[in-house]
């Protein structure tokens, strides 16, 4: 007599991924830490849910498949998550885990890596600032600490009361870059107003909140830069990097006139020369 076995009990019964392929994962995703780890995480996640739902073995999958699951996607979006499935696959072969890997000669897109960042003029930038100040304090000093000392959105959601100091009369934050170094800068006057209005009372925690009371997430920074642009006026679409990216052009063109101003004085310097 035989005994019929639910699908429920052979999905308990048969793992998910193979021993091999549980050791690749984890040993990939090892490597990396930080939103880099998050992202490599994302990309296998997505992956493996894809070749789940074909019945298809993480080990046994074929370069037509892994091209399958990038296709209909934006350019971009396809060329970093095929990166990231070829780097699995290539780790895996490098430990012994799998003889080849399917992923070798994938085809990918080509990408232009121009710059497409959207670009604020002063005026758009300035409206963005007066706009971010008729909001909460949060937001205000959110918009200014990535607007203003061109922080990314990650450092900025990160930051920590206990972070902030006093320097030479002026307000700092040390912040942990994307490397891993850490610095402290000094906030612009108007970011260090902001800020302290931001924190209030409280002596400790993040610096910046969401509604429910716990850290505010680079989604929900994403949220409050694109509520004040439209407050603003701005038809652009607006986020977090398009801030820090109008701070690094703002910071350029200062050195750049600076640079200027400094060439016409040793130019004119020179001509006294020669004409003593």
């Amino acid at each position: 007599m035989t005994t019929a076995v639910s699908s429920a009990a052979l999905a308990t019964i048969q793992p998910v991924f193979t021993d091999a392929e549980q050791v690749a994962l984890a040993g990939f995703l090892a490597g990396y830490r930080g939103l880099t780890r998050e992202a490599y995480a994302l990309d296998l996640r997505q992956f493996t849910s894809w070749c789940r739902a074909r019945s298809l073995a993480l080990f046994a999958v074929r370069r037509a498949d892994i091209e399958g699951f990038a296709r209909g996607r934006a350019r971009a979006t396809i060329t970093r998550r095929l990166s990231t499935i070829a780097g699995f696959y290539r780790y895996a072969v490098e430990e012994e885990l799998l003889a080849s890997s399917p992923a070798a000669h994938v085809r990918r897109p080509r990408v232009d890596y121009e710059s497409h960042a959207v670009a604020l003029d002063r005026n758009e930038l300035g409206a963005l600032l007066v706009a971010a100040g008729l909001g909460t304090a949060g937001e205000h000093g959110l918009i200014s600490l990535l607007a203003l000392n061109g922080l990314r959105v990650s450092e900025a959601v990160g930051a920590d009361i206990e972070h902030l100091g006093l320097e030479r009369g002026h307000r700092t934050l040390t912040v942990t870059r994307k490397s891993g170094k850490i610095v402290t800068i000094p906030l612009a006057p108007r970011t260090a107003r902001a800020i302290d209005l931001a924190i209030g009372e409280r002596t400790e925690g993040p610096v910046f909140l969401a509604a429910d009371g716990r850290r505010l997430d680079r989604h929900g920074a994403g949220r409050i830069v694109r509520k004040t642009a439209r407050r603003a006026g701005i038809g652009k679409t607006v986020t977090p990097h398009t801030l820090r990216h109008a701070f690094i052009t703002a910071a350029q063109g200062r050195r750049g006139a600076a640079a200027g101003r400094a060439g016409g004085r040793l130019a004119r310097g020179s001509a006294d020369d020669d004409e003593v």
